[in-house]
């Protein structure tokens, strides 16, 4: 929670420049302190639906242990759905129309799988603008992930997402390049973060667009960029929510697909994510898969228990240092009714009253 600057003290002002929240006594005094509501439109398949649901949830909960949570789950119906998943959806998540008439302090986009070159002939992509041109109103902060973000820059900015020689996936090393932003602030100079897609949208892109690059790698590229405001919008290239397994288990998905003829090469590991060892146990099972199809044989199962216990999480807490900060600065942020974005007094153009944001797009 943040410091309020209740004098003088040139340690407030210092740590200011730093990045740090810090309040004046008259911005605290008009605070409202309630719980925060929360949306998770979530546009990920059956298979991982329920997944998505508790990495996001569990990535928000751990963020900030003194905030009072209400997460709103709800889906775009023009997705196709199993039987399963849509009793899933209509036994337990809101829709957009109860979204709308209550309201949200903060929005959480999810991925999606797509089957076009082009995001916009995707069956999603009009009902998405009508969520996001909504949340763009309504919601203090938008915070989007891997596709939603590619979506988001096509539709608001017109730059298109560009395929990659080769897929982007595995776990990369990234750097903080904009310290002073406070969704960054307390967080490592440099961490790990997640990857697993084949389109990129470059920092150059980001820059045209007038945003603010905030974190990148040398191997993935941008993985955190801000709105021109600073915070209306959020965009992850990665996946920062991810557990310890799930690189794991898209790894098992793709031998699986191997051996149904589904793919025609055998997978690549993900970058940077199985030790030596558990690459020698994987390994040792493709041999095996390969006598098992050669002669006919039932398949072997795959060795997933033998690796998953050995696998590092070199990731989750600077995710949940970001998510905190950005839930912190939704706090301080939003207005006491939900369906309005800001308390009285902030700037839209500016809601984090950046020096550096009001006349430069860096």
């Amino acid at each position: 929670m943040p410091i309020v600057a209740h004098n003088d003290l040139p340690t407030f002002q210092r740590l200011r420049q730093e990045g740090q929240t810090i309040l004046e006594p008259g911005r605290a005094l008009h605070q409202t302190i309630r719980e925060l509501h929360i949306g998770v439109l979530n546009m990920m398949p059956d298979a991982a639906l329920a997944a998505t649901e508790r990495q996001f949830f569990r990535l928000v909960g751990e963020s900030n242990p003194i905030a009072q949570f209400y997460l709103h789950p709800f889906t775009l119906q023009e997705l196709p759905r199993g039987e399963q998943a849509r009793a899933h959806i209509d036994r337990y998540y809101d829709s957009f129309e109860q979204i709308r008439a209550q309201g949200l302090d903060a929005l959480i986009i999810t991925g999606a799988n797509v089957s076009h070159p082009d995001l916009s002939q995707e069956s999603f992509w009009e009902p998405l603008r009508e969520v996001f041109d909504w949340a763009q109103q309504n919601v203090t902060s938008v915070l989007c992930s891997c596709l939603a973000t590619h979506a988001a820059m096509q539709f608001q900015h017109g730059q298109k997402r560009r395929a990659l020689p080769a897929k982007c996936w595995g776990v990369f090393p990234h750097r903080v390049i904009r310290g002073a932003h406070p969704l960054v602030h307390d967080v490592n100079t440099q961490f790990d973060v997640p990857h697993s897609r084949f389109n990129n949208i470059s920092a150059e892109q980001f820059r045209q667009a007038g945003l603010h690059v905030l974190v990148e790698s040398e191997e993935a590229g941008v993985h955190l960029a801000v709105s021109a405001d600073g915070i209306r919008v959020v965009y992850f290239q990665g996946h920062p929510e991810y557990d310890t397994v799930s690189l794991l288990k898209e790894y098992k998905r793709e031998v699986q697909h191997f051996a149904a003829g589904k793919r025609s090469d055998y997978p690549p590991f993900p970058d940077n994510y199985f030790k030596p060892l558990d690459q020698a146990i994987l390994n040792e099972y493709h041999q095996r898969l390969t006598v098992a199809q050669a002669a006919a044989e039932p398949l072997p199962g795959f060795p997933e228990q033998l690796v998953a216990g050995r696998i590092d999480n070199t990731w989750h807490d600077a995710a949940e240092g970001i998510v905190g900060n950005w839930i912190g600065l939704v706090y301080q942020l939003t207005h006491a009714q939900r369906n309005l974005p800001f308390m009285d007094g902030v700037d839209p153009a500016n809601p984090l009253g950046l020096d550096w944001i009001a006349g430069s797009h860096k």
